[in-house]
């Protein structure tokens, strides 16, 4: 959420009612002794300790396979194609369009068709947890020294839905990434960081919620920001959790989501800023890539485009996981200051 949107909400409700938050129990653990035989160099904490991921009841946007997401796309800057781009895009060429310059990986239906493609609407998970012929996510391990270890677990869409105020809804985008970071030290989990739109939210390890020893994470409805609670989620002022208010989230104990089932791992050295696969053949060009994962903000005068206050309902699309600091000193990103690391769970 950009601060002229922040702005506008402040200035167009008047009123905030409160709602309760309820906290559900959680008795499911799946086990993931298929993946460990699969990528055996990874850290076996940065699997056990894997978050588990509930969709909203509601969602329409799911999970997406990231190489299928790229085969819909077309490199442009300034919505014209990069000359000489390779094509078809794939995994295995997107960083070549780093050189280029500021590249949107655009949509060849567009962000504003109608109807909107099938592919917006990702894969739901299955009973298992897994998305079937999808791999949806991506885990990075960043060795920092001395025994310090944080594990980056990015959740991939295709579609991000925007929220709405006053009814309007703004900030939808296609292309969407959203992660958690679990800080080890020796191994053992310490705390864990939620991004959340333009911030997110830092605990220790001992007072979120689990699955066994497993974290849970809700992700919101469409915007598919991710909470330690289910419920309602205001996040008008960055960073700051409330249970009701102008720009609100929805979390609940929807389609359960085990992203290690279908998964992209790579060792990042933070020191070289290098990206090195454990399975030699997983695709590796797509992680350095720099640009954006989806079209670039529509003019004000497109087919369903709208602005007030300065605020759109089509937006660029965002970069991908080599630009969430993965080489950060504290659990929270740099942009984020103070790093607060809340040792209780409670919507704030």
């Amino acid at each position: 959420m950009s601060p002229s949107l922040l702005t506008f909400t402040l200035v167009a409700i008047f009123s905030i009612t409160s709602s309760a938050v309820s906290l559900p129990f959680f008795s499911r653990s799946l086990g993931n002794s298929l993946v460990e035989e699969r990528q055996s160099t990874i850290p076996s904490f940065a699997l056990t300790y894997a978050p588990l991921v509930y969709l909203d009841t509601a969602e329409a946007y799911f999970p997406s396979d990231i190489a299928g997401h790229v085969t819909h796309m077309l490199p442009e800057i300034n919505r014209t194609v990069v000359a000489g781009a390779a094509s078809p895009l794939t995994l295995d060429n997107l960083d070549s369009l780093n050189s280029a310059g500021s590249v949107y990986l655009t949509s060849k239906e567009g962000i504003n068709a109608k109807p909107q493609p099938s592919w917006f609407t990702g894969v739901k998970p299955d009973a298992s947890g897994k998305t079937n012929r999808a791999v949806s996510s991506a885990i990075i391990v960043a060795d920092k020294g001395s025994g310090l270890v944080d594990v980056f677990y990015f959740y991939f869409y295709s579609y991000d839905q925007g929220n709405k105020v006053l009814g309007i809804e703004f900030g939808d985008h296609v292309g969407d990434w959203e992660h958690n970071m679990i800080r080890f030290q020796d191994g053992v989990p310490q705390s864990l960081w939620y991004s959340q739109h333009a911030s997110g939210e830092a605990f220790t390890y001992n007072a979120v919620q689990k699955s066994g020893v497993r974290p849970i994470t809700y992700i919101a409805r469409g915007t598919h920001a991710n909470y330690g609670t289910a419920g309602t989620h205001d996040h008008t002022i960055p960073g700051l959790n409330l249970p009701a208010g102008p720009l609100e989230d929805f979390t609940s104990q929807g389609a359960l989501w085990d992203p290690t089932l279908s998964t992209y791992t790579f060792a990042f050295n933070p020191s070289s800023s290098t990206f090195t696969p454990y399975d030699p053949s997983t695709p590796s060009a797509w992680i350095r890539f720099t640009g954006q994962w989806g079209d670039q903000q529509l003019p004000d005068d497109a087919d369903g485009q709208y602005v007030i206050f300065g605020q759109a309902k089509f937006v660029g699309g965002p970069t991908g996981p080599a630009a969430k600091d993965l080489g950060r000193a504290n659990v929270c990103p740099g942009s984020v200051s103070p790093c607060v690391v809340r040792p209780v769970l409670t919507v704030r």
